[in-house]
């Protein structure tokens, strides 16, 4: 195993995980958990990692696949507001967390990946889909999100 390697591609994707954590889990405790679990789990794959796809897309792949499994050993408690919020300005993502919480882990994960400027192509291979159904599922979710915020 190459430790060095490893090392080297986490410290280079870390924001990402941190992204993911903030985006499935809602305490800082929680965070750190799910962390700590990618990292675990990043480490165990890493042996299997043959370089098919770039460092960083497997990363998302293995971080993601943590996150949504965490997420539904625990369902978190979900409180929805009365009103309807105002429409965030362009490029002020402050609302980006409840606009995704509107979305299945799946779709919050396509979603993100968009977010984040990965084509079709790279959102269906850290996802495992086709890129055709990568479109159609995000455009699916983008449609989820413009009907409950009317944006």
């Amino acid at each position: 195993m190459d430790e060095a390697r490893f090392l080297e591609a986490l410290s280079a994707h870390e924001a990402t995980l941190h992204k993911i954590c903030r985006l499935y889990r809602d305490t800082a405790e929680d965070r750190e958990d799910l962390f700590q679990e990618m990292v675990y789990q990043l480490w165990r794959g890493w042996p299997k990692f043959e370089g098919r796809s770039a460092p960083g897309t497997w990363i998302y792949r293995v971080a993601l696949s943590t996150a949504l499994v965490q997420f539904r050993k625990r369902r978190p408690k979900v409180e929805y507001r009365q009103e309807l919020p105002e429409v965030a300005a362009p490029g002020n993502d402050d609302r980006l967390p409840e606009m995704l919480a509107v979305l299945s882990p799946a779709e919050k994960a396509i979603m993100v990946l968009w977010l984040e400027g990965l084509s079709y192509a790279e959102i269906a291979g850290v996802m495992g889909i086709s890129e055709s159904s990568a479109g159609a599922r995000l455009s699916r979710a983008r449609q989820k999100i413009r009907q409950r915020f009317k944006t």
